[in-house]
């Protein structure tokens, strides 16, 4: 959870530490809201994607799943900087599926915590393997990240792409390549 008071207090440091005056007119309420700004970027801390994939149906059929193209906001642990982009997340059911919705839920309990792009992409992965039960999985993530376009090296619209593949995805390269074909992917 959260502890506002501390990010006010950090925030207010960060402030005058680059020669700010936080008493201007400008400034007198920053605190208050970088704090509550960061209480919803961090509410994935909070939640569990169990919570999201533990409710299945039976489904017999054993063909692909996608959801594609589900977009994501998160804030890197190296620079405390925004990347976000599009993951795209497929299965293999084997017997049980779940509402699409619930994996655009989980992509959120990850995403919205401090990150990195390589964990968060396993980490939804993982989570699909552990409650689903499928016969296998794969996510793709494609990012950019702030860190790279507003500092350091600049470079504007360049993309990070991960890729975590569990189960029959791991085995079969056809699956793979129909993974790579359904989202779009010269990969």
């Amino acid at each position: 959870m959260v502890n506002k008071e501390k990010v006010e207090e950090a925030v207010r440091m960060l402030l005058e530490g680059i020669g700010e005056d936080c008493s201007r007119e400008g400034l007198k309420e920053t605190p208050m809201r970088v704090a509550r700004m960061y209480e919803e970027l961090m509410e994935g801390m909070e939640g569990s994607p169990k919570d999201h994939l533990s409710k299945t149906f039976t489904h017999l059929d054993n063909q692909m799943v996608l959801e594609k193209d589900i977009p994501f906001y998160s804030v890197c642990e190296h620079h405390m900087m925004p990347f976000f982009g599009k993951i795209h997340i497929a299965y293999i059911p084997d017997g049980k599926v779940v509402g699409i919705s619930k994996l655009v839920r989980t992509v959120e309990v990850f995403a919205r915590r401090l990150q990195i792009q390589e964990r968060m992409t396993a980490e939804i992965a993982g989570a699909v393997m552990d409650y689903l039960n499928p016969k296998g999985v794969m996510v793709m993530a494609r990012a950019e990240h702030m860190c790279m376009t507003m500092r350091g090296v600049k470079t504007q619209g360049s993309q990070t792409v991960t890729v975590v593949s569990k189960g029959l995805f791991e085995k079969d390269e056809s699956l793979r390549a129909m993974f790579f074909h359904m989202v779009g992917s010269q990969n």
